[in-house]
């Protein structure tokens, strides 16, 4: 949170009323992006199932209570409602709030909430300001629109693993569940772009996305590439395929990350290393000979790097101005100083349990980010919802 005596104490989006009838991870991302932003968060739990599935995935960290490490990641700023749409009264209380709501996020399988009257198409005629967000798998529409979507197969299907790990080795998802995430992310925008044109023309829409079109649109240079010249890219582990050198290196005690960005740069770094002389080679004097060379010279930089610890290699490169980095396991990472002066770590409170969260990146000088309400337990707010005559509490 940025400092100042300006600063409201409340988000940008104050006022703004969510129902949240998503689970594990694209969905809850996006609304807890909205509900750090000020939102007011509604999640709808289905009780008979112990309510979204990331309740389940892993170990809870308070005592008898259903907050895992991954259910926290994505549902802070949230009330829960535990309910089950399959019931009429369930359905009915769902029509109820979603005409107090300004938004509605859904992540069911295509055509799944039209058997209950909860569609979009259902819903906006009641409902004609509601922005209804929908997230599926493969999208609503098109051959694959039935199948059930995790963030696995949207990496398989969309072509990012085929993009991720050595090159001699099998392909590999990124380490965290980023086709999600980035799905969420789009889901937001498109959510906060509804809602101005809502504003703009009192008139609500339909968002709907799907984690593989996400997942496809962020190939990015990659997949441009392909599109215009029809060759395949290669697996290139940490390396670029279009920078050289660029990417993780082994020093005498572990890896540094070198991202020489310029021919100017890669002078300087060969000046470090005490090798000039490839810096005026013909086959490494510019980033297109790098590139066509770059086995050769690979072959001769790593031998080269083994020579340094990773801090002479960073504080050599931090002093020619080469970008460099090093490669933190997260106990490091969250020691770190820069952490701390971001602040990306914050503590909520399930009872007198600590829950240690990782903090919004975003930072205004005006709307900062709040942490209002801790990851709740299951149907925590069921009562004070269903027993007040207004659900969404104007904060």
């Amino acid at each position: 949170m940025m400092a100042g005596s300006d600063l409201l104490p409340h988000g940008a989006l104050k006022g703004v009323k969510v129902l949240d009838l998503t689970r594990i991870l694209a969905g809850p991302t996006a609304t807890q992006l909205l509900g750090d932003l000020g939102a007011d968060v509604i999640k709808v739990e289905n009780p008979s199932t112990g309510g979204d599935d990331t309740r389940q995935w892993g170990k809870s960290v308070a005592e008898g209570a259903d907050l895992t490490p991954y259910f926290m990641a994505a549902n802070r700023n949230k009330r829960s409602l535990a309910l089950d749409i399959a019931h009429a009264e369930g359905q009915a209380i769902i029509r109820y709030l979603a005409q107090q709501a300004d938004v509605l996020v859904e992540n069911f399988k295509p055509g799944g909430l039209a058997k209950y009257g909860l569609d979009y198409a259902s819903l906006r005629e009641s409902c004609p300001r509601l922005v209804y967000a929908s997230i599926s798998g493969y999208g609503q529409t098109g051959p694959n629109r039935e199948k059930p979507g995790y963030d696995l197969m949207a990496q398989g299907y969309g072509g990012m693993m085929s993009l991720t790990g050595e090159p001699d080795g099998a392909p590999m998802k990124v380490g965290v569940g980023v086709a999600d995430v980035m799905c969420g992310m789009y889901a937001t925008i498109g959510i906060l772009s509804a809602l101005r044109h809502r504003d703009l023309t009192d008139e609500g829409q339909q968002v709907e996305l799907s984690l593989v079109d996400a997942q496809i649109a962020w190939l990015i240079n990659e997949g441009v590439s392909y599109l215009n010249t029809g060759q395949k890219p290669l697996r290139r582990g940490n390396e670029h395929p279009s920078i050289m050198p660029y990417g993780t290196y082994e020093t005498s005690d572990g890896h540094v990350i070198l991202a020489v960005g310029n021919d100017s740069q890669f002078r300087r770094f060969m000046a470090f290393l005490s090798l000039e002389g490839l810096a005026e080679d013909d086959r490494f004097a510019t980033n297109p000979a790098r590139l066509e060379h770059r086995d050769a010279l690979n072959e001769i930089l790593k031998p080269a790097l083994r020579r340094f610890s990773t801090q002479q290699v960073i504080d050599g490169m931090e002093a020619a101005k080469v970008p460099v980095g090093p490669v933190k396991t997260l106990d490091q990472v969250f020691e770190t100083d820069q952490v701390d002066a971001r602040e990306m770590v914050v503590t909520m409170h399930s009872g007198d349990t600590p829950l240690r969260l990782l903090g919004n990146p975003l930072k205004f000088s005006r709307t900062p980010v709040t942490y209002r309400k801790s990851p709740p337990k299951c149907g925590a707010d069921s009562d004070e919802i269903l027993s007040s005559d207004t659900p969404f509490k104007d904060d």
